[in-house]
């Protein structure tokens, strides 16, 4: 079974989600969407925490959040103790955020990327296992100093 996922925007990052949502839904990932749900003006961090807290929680293995830039979002997803949001923007980044510090969740810009690119760093992200051994010994570090 895939992962199951949980997804959220803001206003400028709302096209995009419901792209990324309705594709990975397609490729068989159970995907659950924090919001927004709608293009009107709000505030990223209602949504980041919404998807970080789940996250954090246990209740979803992954989280993507998607705004204007992606950089609010990662900002606001970090805050959270054993959340590790990475700002990929491109395939490689993904697969590295994945690999060696096992991100678990993913964050991107609505205004920086096209649909076509988010899908493929999406499933990247989501198909590249932690390699764990020197990289987990960091991720603790990581994991020591927030609180």
């Amino acid at each position: 079974m895939k992962d199951k996922i949980i997804i959220g925007s803001d206003h400028a990052g709302f096209l995009l989600k419901e792209q990324l949502r309705e594709r990975l839904s397609h490729e068989g990932y159970s995907v659950t969407d924090a919001g927004t749900h709608t293009t009107q003006s709000v505030d990223y961090p209602v949504y980041a925490k919404k998807v970080a807290r789940a996250v954090q929680q246990g209740e979803f293995n992954r989280g993507i959040l998607v705004c204007g830039t992606g950089l609010g979002m990662c900002y606001t997803a970090n805050r959270f103790k054993g959340v590790r949001a990475a700002l990929c923007t491109g395939v490689e980044m993904a697969r590295l955020a994945a690999s060696h510090n096992n991100a678990n969740v993913l964050c991107m810009g609505g205004r920086i990327i096209s649909e076509n690119l988010a899908f493929d760093i999406a499933l990247a992200w989501l198909s590249t296992p932690f390699e764990g051994g020197r990289h987990q010994k960091r991720i603790d570090l990581i994991d020591d100093s927030t609180t």
